[in-house]
């Protein structure tokens, strides 16, 4: 009999859905069968948000652990690695304070080291609050650069890619870049860049088990800039790159319309330039149950493509299909893996 895999699930932003979901998806019986689930954040908010929606926090008998090391998993209990989020100030559900933002990153750090010591398989993340965080007064571009600067890996390394179930159809969305301005977006969009977000594609798919991946690349501008009526940069920046690729061998193809390249059948991955190209047809196609896995960095790292949701925060109201989705997906990649090695 296997040993079901360890993943850490990280609380996020304690003031919004994220310790609801969580518990949910530690709870749910799709995640018991494939999965050995640890909780990482404050037991007290935790708690508390079971309390508030009514879940069987008690019943589970949650322990609390020091560090990740120190952890058991015990059939019907559902181990946290505790950390102490609110010493100084209080937790204010549905607010945004720059303590619920370190919280959440405190949180995703502590699961990722666990990760990195070898004490778990996986993370998922649980969504944080941004603006809370730039309260707090760090940097933050979302949880690939955190995870990628967590693990000493190069910031332009690491890319978000958005998996989700679409009648049927496994979808697959990498981003070039995320949560910067449109100016600074274009900026950051070179040459160098788009290779480098091709190749983490491509290295993926292949990770996931796809002998030989076909990759879609979109173009920045209105109708892929329509030979350069609307703007040039698929000519000198984006086609430039996608035929580097193909000279290394890679099946990349573009650059495609943003607005159509999502209705061409037959390709494992599509690749965009800026957030909301990939994020609008994500939360259309697969509201509340996408996975955001960060690719390029030495860990299985998942998040979720949804927010805190701080107004219905601590009403039993927020689903977990998102993490649980997200657990699925990087219990699959830690499959293929394996059997590919």
């Amino acid at each position: 009999m296997s040993v079901l895999p360890r993943v850490a699930i990280a609380l996020g932003d304690p003031a919004g859905i994220g310790p609801e979901i969580a518990l949910k998806a530690a709870l749910d019986p799709r995640v018991t069968a494939m999965a050995r689930a640890v909780l990482v954040g404050d037991f007290s908010a935790l708690s508390e948000h079971a309390k508030r929606c009514g879940l069987p926090l008690p019943a589970s008998c949650v322990d609390t652990f020091t560090n990740a090391g120190e952890v058991q998993w015990r059939t019907g209990r559902i181990p946290l690695i505790a950390r102490s989020h609110f010493d100084k100030a209080p937790l204010e559900i549905g607010q945004i304070r720059p303590q619920h933002g370190l919280a959440a990153l405190d949180a995703a750090g502590t699961a990722i080291r666990a990760a990195l010591d070898g004490y778990v398989e996986a993370v998922v993340a649980a969504p944080q609050t941004e603006l809370a965080i730039k309260q707090a007064g760090v940097e933050f571009d979302g949880y690939p650069s955190f995870v990628a600067c967590s693990t000493g890996t190069p910031v332009d390394d690491a890319f978000l890619m958005l998996c989700f179930d679409n009648v049927g159809v496994e979808t697959r969305i990498v981003h070039t870049t995320l949560h910067v301005g449109m100016r600074r977006a274009i900026e950051l969009i070179t040459p160098e860049r788009v290779s480098r977000v091709i190749q983490a594609a491509h290295d993926t798919l292949k990770r996931l088990g796809i002998a030989n991946p076909k990759i879609a690349v979109s173009g920045v501008n209105p109708h892929a800039g329509e030979a350069g009526m609307f703007g040039n940069e698929e000519q000198t920046t984006i086609g430039p790159a996608i035929q580097a690729a193909q000279a290394a061998g890679i099946q990349a193809e573009g650059p495609f319309g943003a607005d159509t390249m999502f209705a061409k059948p037959g390709y494992d991955a599509y690749i965009v330039m800026v957030h909301d190209q990939g994020h609008i047809t994500a939360k259309l196609l697969a509201p509340n149950r996408t996975a955001g896995l960060t690719i390029g960095t030495p860990i299985l790292f998942s998040s979720v493509a949804h927010g805190s949701a701080l107004d219905i925060a601590g009403q039993n109201k927020a689903q977990a299909a998102a993490i649980v989705e997200a657990v699925a997906r990087l219990v699959g990649v830690r499959k293929r893996s394996k059997s590919a090695s």
